[in-house]
């Protein structure tokens, strides 16, 4: 049998139970209507936020002018441009572009920038036309070094290398240089009639890569050059930083391969089967901001049957100042003409 005191703390536990269930209860409910509230006004801040960016960039409603929009947009298109040109300086300074002027250890800058780098394409077998042309207008010995010095202009003879590497006329050509130190010798290009419009491309990246000149110019090793009257010229073009100058001419596009002027590419130029202008490939000349160009993008640059088309193509898409100059007609050589073909 139970004794009294037992039988009272039965009660007693049932209501404690009770109340404790009952305060868990509260508790919860309080905790939950805490974390809503919480939840709800984080929601709240999210959207304010939300419409707040909204408004200040002008995706949503905005209260920005449009004079207020077109200066953040303008603001946005000079950090895209600004970004572009550190991009390209560092590419330039991973090429080993410098600034036209050095300075030296001592203060002082070095010497000017060079007027200008004659390449004058030749073939093997052409000894005649280099003797010919060292005897006409190229100085040699210490006098082509006089004329870099004096006149700030330098001419190299620019020559590949043979299908089979090291044979007698890769030798010929290294005794020759040996002998007159005015070749540029491209030991990646092979000479074949077919490569050179890749050749002048070549020339004038290593050209700018090599010497820092206001111009370079491509000559042919049929034409005889008036390199005075060629400064002088040229000496009138130094304020046009992108410059482009020759006899400009057009021409037929042949498509028949048994021509002599076959062009394999021949349907890129439309139905009417005329080149655009470019510059006579006997000579022309290009500015310093075009050298880099080519040499930067040398991999890239599309080559066509012919030289002076594929140079005049380069060009046609950026923003390059084409010249007509009738003194590069080098059909014949008139009274102040710069050059002459023979």
């Amino acid at each position: 049998m139970q004794s009294r005191g037992s039988s009272n703390k039965l009660p007693s536990l049932v209501i404690r139970s009770r109340i404790s269930a009952l305060m868990l209860s509260m508790f919860a409910t309080m905790a939950s209507i805490y974390v809503a509230g919480r939840l709800w006004q984080d929601a709240e801040n999210r959207v304010y936020l939300i419409k707040e960016i909204d408004r200040i960039t002008g995706q949503g409603q905005s209260a920005i002018s449009v004079d207020d929009t077109l200066k953040i947009i303008a603001c946005k298109e000079q950090q895209k441009k600004l970004s572009a040109l550190e991009m390209e300086l560092a590419a330039a300074r991973q090429e080993g572009f410098v600034s036209k002027h050095l300075s030296g250890t001592d203060g002082t800058s070095s010497k000017k920038r060079l007027l200008a780098v004659i390449g004058i394409i030749t073939k093997f077998g052409h000894k005649n036309n280099r003797d010919a042309i060292r005897k006409a207008w190229m100085p040699t010995g210490a006098v082509l070094k006089k004329l870099e010095d004096e006149k700030g202009i330098v001419v190299r003879f620019v020559i590949g290398r043979s299908a089979n590497r090291g044979d007698s006329m890769d030798r010929d050509i290294d005794k020759e240089n040996r002998q007159t130190n005015d070749f540029i010798i491209l030991d990646n290009h092979v000479e074949a009639p077919e490569e050179i419009p890749k050749k002048t491309k070549f020339f004038f990246a290593h050209a700018a890569d090599t010497w820092e000149a206001e111009f370079y110019a491509k000559v042919n090793d049929d034409v005889y050059v008036n390199i005075d009257a060629l400064g002088a010229m040229l000496a009138t073009h130094l304020d046009k930083p992108r410059v482009y100058i020759g006899c400009m001419k057009s021409g037929e596009v042949f498509s028949e391969q048994n021509h002599k002027w076959y062009e394999p590419d021949w349907w890129k130029f439309g139905d009417g089967k005329s080149y655009f202008r470019h510059a006579s490939g006997e000579m022309f000349v290009i500015s310093r901001a075009l050298a880099q160009f080519v040499s930067i993008n040398r991999h890239i640059l599309r080559t066509y049957a012919h030289d002076d088309v594929s140079v005049g193509s380069w060009f046609i898409g950026i923003d390059v100042k084409h010249i007509d100059e009738g003194k590069f007609c080098c059909s014949s050589w008139s009274s102040g003409a710069i050059c002459a073909a023979v």
